[in-house]
């Protein structure tokens, strides 16, 4: 029987970035937008709080853009600072690349398996599925999910009784895979 497992956010990552302010090296999104007009011109900027100082930064979302250019949903929902258009857009690698930030998804994250404990069967058939692009270390997921000790799946893995069509050594951000023997 294929189980599901779903890693889901349960809240924004902080944003890896270095304040100007007190040297620190992360910023926590807090959901507000900053829009600015210049005649028929638009700028928009996620801004971000830092963790130690409080010091604000602006993640750049639109440059320079045309009024018309611009789905007015999406400048309805940066009017009203919606947090659900923060997860989007920290999620945009467009967004990180153009701003030159990481995310870091430490403690942000959790694993649903859908059942109250481990099952005690022969083999263990899963799905991984992903809710956001969240950069995870595949062995440490299935130790999590199954119960078992990293080293316990860094065995079975050597042993052959952990198989997967993807690499599970390393990071994986999509769904993938894996058939757990006992």
């Amino acid at each position: 029987m294929l189980n599901t497992w779903v890693v889901m956010p349960t809240c924004l990552p902080l944003v890896l970035r270095r304040c100007h302010s007190c040297a620190s090296g992360s910023f926590r999104a807090n959901g507000k937008f900053r829009v600015n007009a210049h005649h028929k011109l638009l700028d928009a900027w996620l801004l971000a709080l830092c963790t130690t100082c409080g010091e604000t930064t602006k993640l750049t979302v639109l440059e320079r853009a045309h009024v018309r250019s611009i789905r007015p949903e999406l400048l309805d929902r940066m009017h009203d600072n919606d947090p659900g258009l923060t997860a989007e857009l920290l999620q945009d690698p467009v967004l990180r690349r153009r701003n030159r930030i990481a995310l870091d998804w430490t403690d942000a994250w959790r694993l649903d398996t859908g059942q109250p404990d481990a099952p005690d069967r022969e083999a263990l058939d899963v799905s991984v599925r992903f809710a956001a692009r969240i950069p995870v270390r595949p062995l440490r997921l299935i130790a999590d999910g199954s119960g078992l000790s990293r080293a316990e799946t860094e065995r079975l893995l050597a042993e052959g009784k952990l198989v997967s069509p993807v690499r599970l050594t390393g990071r994986v951000s999509g769904d993938f895979g894996f058939l757990l023997k006992r």
